[in-house]
């Protein structure tokens, strides 16, 4: 009985993380920017990543550019639910987990009760074990508003890639992380995603 309320305890934190991205279509236009480890960069791409919430199946559009060019190299259309593309995203440590933030769709959430009440930059966090079948994410989630500080994909128990936010940004009337720094851990490069344009299409 105790196993079922702390399952849907943690089902009901990932709603609410979901509950902080925009519900109305949005447009949202930015920059991936890959690093080597001392912080240069080594390739840019723009992208233009379309959300519309409001039909079923709800539908992910996303393009990609090379940067400050009109040549589209990479167009994808996502629907959910539905199957999300494996693997990165052109030449970046970015892959589609990370852009779509599929994993708070999934079906399984469990307290990681070890890591209980860690913070990310200085917010106390509800520390949240997400699965979907092999797949395994842990996340962090902001205790007073909900958001999604952080995430790390595991791969037999142990991290294997971060997520995380660095900046938030007031867009039309909201705020929103406008930088996110992913890394491949080892890898000794990091991408950095950046928002410079979110549009709700009201």
């Amino acid at each position: 009985m105790i196993g079922l309320f702390l399952f849907a305890a943690a089902m009901d934190i990932l709603a609410n993380c979901r509950a902080m991205l925009p519900a109305e279509p949005v447009t949202m236009k930015g920059a991936i920017v890959l690093r080597n480890r001392r912080g240069i960069p080594s390739g840019e791409y723009d992208y233009t990543l379309c959300s519309d919430r409001t039909v079923t199946p709800a539908k992910l559009t996303l393009e990609f550019r090379e940067h400050d060019s009109t040549n589209v190299l990479e167009r994808h259309e996502i629907l959910r639910p539905g199957p999300v593309p494996e693997g990165k995203v052109l030449k970046t440590d970015v892959t589609w987990l990370d852009l779509t933030l599929d994993f708070l769709w999934w079906p399984k959430a469990e307290f990681d009760a070890e890591r209980e009440g860690e913070t990310v930059h200085g917010q106390k966090c509800d520390v949240i074990l997400i699965s979907n079948g092999e797949k395994q994410v842990r996340a962090w989630c902001d205790k007073k508003t909900g958001c999604l500080m952080q995430a790390e994909e595991l791969k037999n128990g142990k991290p294997r890639r971060r997520l995380w936010g660095t900046r938030i940004k007031k867009f039309d009337g909201r705020w929103f992380p406008n930088v996110l720094e992913v890394e491949t851990l080892g890898s000794g490069h990091r991408t950095k995603i950046m928002v410079d344009d979110l549009k709700i299409n009201r």
